[in-house]
């Protein structure tokens, strides 16, 4: 069975590893789906940290946990020979690999979070479906089923603990949200926004409320891995880590139809990006929490 990749000294930790082991379009000489891992490193706000993706094919009949470890430890000493160092977790967004992904992540002393907030690797995985397997021999063309649409669980309401003063819908222009890696931020989650977004596009979110416990409030956010606002018939529902769901405020019918469709439409418009703010009140210049979230496309 395969050990871990060594400690290489004065080698500095790398950002989280975003994790994708899945069957891709391609079928291999024995007429099975191929599967691949894809590791791609969380790439900086500032974009400044070298950039690491690491791809491994795997034949459908090695697809398990210990095919996994081994190709893992394979990632981490490409990482090394690149100056990087260990990843303190891992985030895998499919529920169905995630015991798997766990397993053989957790034999090597590597932590999966159960997480949605993917983008690098959305990002990648549209690449490669546009560009790499269409051009592999074995390649499926034409349309594939789609994935099944996972259950959805009826939101959950807040824990009281986590529950605000007070909310209110905002909005902020793109061009400020390049700069949000220079505010003052407690707990929070940024990425990169893509280049060809202009300044001028305004981003939908959503401010939470709390002059006693925003700290704390932020801090138990930080813990769900937030991924995206809907509203869902007269709630506004949080979608965060896989498959959690959070009720933040259930709203009058009239005014939920004409919120959900100004805020899908102003989602869509700025190419899936939204926010979630905490803030100890409305006049506050620091953010004790501050998300950024963008829509993932099904693969």
């Amino acid at each position: 069975m395969s050990q871990a990749a060594p400690a290489v000294p004065g080698v500095q930790h790398t950002p989280d590893w975003e994790v994708d082991f899945f069957s891709r379009p391609v079928l291999d000489p024995g007429g099975k789906k191929r599967w691949d891992l894809l590791i791609t490193a969380t790439p900086a706000t500032d974009g400044n940290q070298p950039r690491f993706r690491w791809a491994k094919n795997c034949p459908a009949n090695t697809v398990n946990s210990v095919w996994l470890q081994g190709a893992l430890n394979e990632a981490l000493a490409a990482a090394a020979e690149q100056g990087l160092g260990t990843p303190r977790r891992l985030r895998c967004w499919r529920a169905t690999m995630r015991t798997m992904v766990q397993r053989a992540a957790e034999s090597i002393g590597l932590e999966v979070i159960p997480s949605r907030r993917c983008y690098a690797l959305a990002e990648w995985l549209s690449e490669r479906e546009r560009d790499v397997y269409p051009a592999e021999e074995g390649y499926m063309a034409g349309p594939l089923a789609p994935p099944p649409l996972p259950m959805r669980s009826p939101p959950l309401p807040l824990p009281e603990a986590a529950r605000g003063d007070s909310w209110a819908w905002a909005s902020l222009p793109l061009g400020a949200l390049r700069e949000a890696s220079e505010w003052e931020i407690g707990f929070g989650g940024l990425f990169p926004i893509p280049a060809d977004l202009p300044d001028e596009l305004v981003v939908p979110g959503l401010r939470l409320f709390s002059r006693s416990r925003s700290l704390a409030i932020a801090g138990w956010f930080a813990g769900l891995e937030p991924a995206r606002l809907e509203m869902e018939a007269n709630k506004l529902v949080l979608e965060a880590g896989l498959e959690d769901r959070w009720r933040l405020a259930v709203l009058a019918e009239k005014e939920a139809k004409e919120v959900a469709e100004a805020f899908t439409a102003a989602r869509d418009a700025a190419a899936g990006l939204q926010f979630i703010a905490v803030q100890s009140d409305v006049d506050s210049g620091r953010f004790d929490g501050f998300w950024l979230m963008r829509d993932m496309p099904d693969f």
